[in-house]
């Protein structure tokens, strides 16, 4: 990993123009083609663009164990740096071995998100840094005022703080130096960003397929849209997909939380987000809003081929796995999101969707993707998320019983497309 000024860089490939600075505020970087400079320009405004010096105090803290009860845990713990910013597990493991409910997603790009943390729980990278140090199965810190007076024992954090900050150690600014570290994360190198900028040979014929059903029958831009003014292909919205109803009854789930969920207090949602079986109800123990059960953020795609296993609780390994899911429709629930469809999707469509999806990976990263890639290709032969039946419509929750859409006539990409006739496959 390249630092420049101690400012971490994920790409090789320069192209965007730094922003002018406000008087005395650091300059903004340079940045790589997949992160447009107005979308960092209101993510990272002039008054808040970290200083080498945060950064680089920042980045020892977020690698410090000894922020945990027992100097076992970090930041770095289930956000590591050599695998993407993830850990690779399902779900988390926190000081004394204790796992947690919910996948570790990456930091990488996380300055962009219009809140932290799959429920949204918290609304900035300040709010994030400060709660898994307090949760009593991820950092298990008992209190603020404990994690201070640990530093404070420490001399060169001592030095440290009074040097970047100009005083004594606080809580808020461990946050703020954390924050300033990842800020510096952000990523957009990949294939994809070349092949949008005008290089037609930058992605595969099937990596090519794969966008074009990316866009189209296979409608992951419904919620994924990607370009190159909004390039993290997320939504930043919350939707219920059907991933936790493999386990819970959410009718129940949901009545029996609203007992036990103070409204506003954050310690609280945090310990049952992570702690308990409510951790299913996803961004409903945050608003207590019935539309929000189960729903979950919508996350990045990009470097997606190797932040895996995925979804909030980690239940899919392989991004074969993610497709199925999405092929048949998903998981039938009372609150299962509207747009939620059966797709259709031949086995080779599914590869070549796959195949897209990898090459929005940065090339930083390219080792890590081929290990990865490899890890899922031999355990794509499991796919115990597919459903060709369903996914064709021959059986199922989604409605009427669709007839198998006749692939040789029509270009996958408008499959699905509304003409004079009705919908592809018949019918109004």
């Amino acid at each position: 990993m390249r630092t420049v000024p101690r400012i971490v860089v994920l790409g090789a490939l320069w192209v965007g123009a730094a922003a002018p600075a406000a008087e005395g505020a650091p300059a903004a970087p340079r940045l790589p083609p997949g992160v447009s400079t107005a979308l960092y320009d209101i993510a990272v405004p002039a008054d808040r663009r970290p200083t080498p010096e945060q950064v680089a105090l920042g980045e020892k803290l977020y690698n410090d164990k000894r922020l945990s009860i027992d100097d076992s845990t970090s930041c770095a713990t289930c956000h590591d740096p050599k695998r993407g910013f993830v850990d690779g597990k399902p779900t988390s493991a926190g000081v004394k071995g204790q796992k947690g409910q919910r996948n570790s997603p990456t930091v990488l790009n996380a300055m962009f998100n219009a809140t932290q943390f799959w429920d949204g729980r918290a609304a900035t990278l300040e709010d994030q840094a400060k709660l898994p140090i307090l949760n009593p199965i991820e950092m298990g810190m008992p209190s603020p005022d404990a994690v201070v007076q640990k530093l404070r024992g420490i001399p060169e954090y001592v030095d440290g703080f009074k040097r970047v900050f100009g005083r004594e150690i606080s809580y808020d600014d461990l946050a703020r130096a954390i924050a300033a570290f990842e800020r510096t994360q952000y990523s957009g190198n990949a294939r994809f960003d070349r092949f949008i900028a005008g290089d037609s040979k930058a992605l595969s014929a099937e990596e090519k397929r794969g966008w074009a059903l990316f866009n189209g029958k296979g409608r992951c831009n419904t919620c994924h849209a990607g370009n190159a003014v909004n390039p993290l292909f997320s939504d930043q919205k919350f939707h219920n997909i059907g991933i936790a109803a493999h386990k819970q009854d959410f009718v129940d789930l949901a009545v029996e939380a609203l007992k036990v969920v103070r409204t506003g207090d954050a310690k609280q949602i945090d310990e049952l987000a992570l702690q308990t079986k409510f951790s299913e109800l996803g961004r409903f123990l945050v608003t207590k809003q019935e539309n929000d059960i189960g729903a979950f953020k919508t996350p990045t795609l990009r470097n997606v081929g190797v932040t895996g296993p995925y979804m909030h609780d980690g239940s899919q390994a392989t991004l074969w796995d993610v497709v199925d899911h999405y092929n048949k429709g998903g998981t039938a629930n009372p609150f299962l999101d509207g747009g939620m469809q059966r797709l259709g999707m031949t086995d080779r469509e599914v590869d070549d969707l796959v195949a897209f999806l990898v090459a929005l990976t940065s090339d930083d990263l390219k080792a890590l993707e081929r290990s990865e890639l490899d890890r899922q290709r031999k355990a794509r032969n499991k796919r115990p998320e597919k459903d060709a039946d369903q996914a064709l419509g021959k059986k199922g929750h989604m409605g009427d019983v669709a007839p198998d859409p006749d692939l040789a006539k029509k270009d996958p990409a408008n499959i699905g497309e509304w003409g004079p006739t009705g919908a592809t496959g018949g019918g109004k």
